[in-house]
């Protein structure tokens, strides 16, 4: 029996990518669009464990604030 592994609570702030303003310019706009598709499936999964599903996912999406 194995036996049961304590996880601590995950924000969206541990898991997502930032990069400095430098960083963004130097990136084509097909990575541009890959980082906020990624985010974005990052933040709605993250979203999909605390919410119910009636809730309204892409609205709360929307609220972030992308560069």
């Amino acid at each position: 029996m194995r036996p049961k592994l304590e996880m601590e609570p995950v924000t969206f702030e541990d898991v997502a990518v930032n990069f400095t303003s430098g960083e963004w310019t130097m990136l084509d706009s097909s990575q541009k669009k890959l980082y906020r598709d990624v985010m974005k499936e990052t933040f709605l999964n993250l979203i999909s464990i605390e919410k119910t599903q009636e809730e309204n996912f892409e609205e709360d999406y929307q609220n972030l604030r992308f560069r």
